[in-house]
């Protein structure tokens, strides 16, 4: 079962081995030596000062007792494709990654501020820790299923790690759209356009319905933005 949760605790970090093979640099410090990205850098170091505020002013709001300093990533690593993602450091400190490719992919700093502030919003709202305890009920309700049959340890330890792919897919779309949700209001107080931002939703492959997706149609993600929008009196 040990096994089962080491390997849980890496998918769900995403990013703990990316983490450990790249080179982190913040922000501040990021210096791209692609004339396209040096175009982009400034407008990403303000993104970053102001997410960072209107996220740890929100996270002040909503919890307690959590840590709010949010620190604000660029990976220099060689992976292209585009990506951002939200982990802890060992002290528990909150951590947003961009890649360089998501920099890159971005077309205004409305577009950085609202995939920033979306990830600012899953620590916020306690996403990881939500899903580890999810991953832990399914892989202990299918290692139970399997025991009751009868099965073999090796049996029992394959339905557990199944049991916790389940568990921890099962509301990641809710999450993301928690995320959606409360991204739209960090954009916002950081003084940027939500509105603008979700353009992002346009440019990026639609996961579709799909039974245990792990993100939603980008169609419903337009729908909770525009809808909290006008909640706060952005959209008529």
């Amino acid at each position: 079962m040990r096994r089962v949760f080491v390997l849980l605790l890496l998918a769900l970090s995403g990013c703990g081995a990316a983490v450990e093979r790249h080179v982190l640099v913040p922000a501040e410090a990021w210096a791209p030596s692609s004339p396209a990205l040096r175009d982009k850098a400034e407008t990403f170091r303000q993104v970053s000062r102001a997410v960072a505020r209107a996220a740890g002013a929100e996270c002040r709001r909503q919890t307690k007792g959590q840590n709010c300093d949010f620190v604000i990533l660029v990976d220099l690593g060689p992976f292209s494709q585009p990506n951002a993602f939200q982990t802890l450091d060992e002290h528990g400190r909150p951590l947003v990654i961009f890649n360089q490719g998501m920099i890159g992919s971005a077309r205004n700093g409305d577009e950085m501020a609202f995939v920033m502030g979306h990830e600012a919003a899953h620590h916020i709202m306690g996403h990881i820790a939500r899903q580890i305890e999810n991953a832990k009920e399914g892989a202990r309700v299918f290692g139970e299923l399997a025991k009751a049959q009868g099965e073999g340890p090796d049996e029992i330890e394959r339905a557990q790690q199944l049991g916790a792919e389940v568990g921890m897919q099962s509301y990641a779309k809710a999450f993301e759209l928690e995320a959606d949700i409360l991204g739209t209001v960090i954009t916002n107080e950081a003084g940027y356009d939500p509105l603008k931002g979700m353009a992002y939703f346009s440019r990026i492959p639609d996961p579709g319905d799909r039974f245990l997706a792990s993100h939603p149609p980008n169609a419903r993600r337009v729908e909770v933005v525009l809808k909290t929008a006008a909640d706060l009196g952005l959209v008529e």
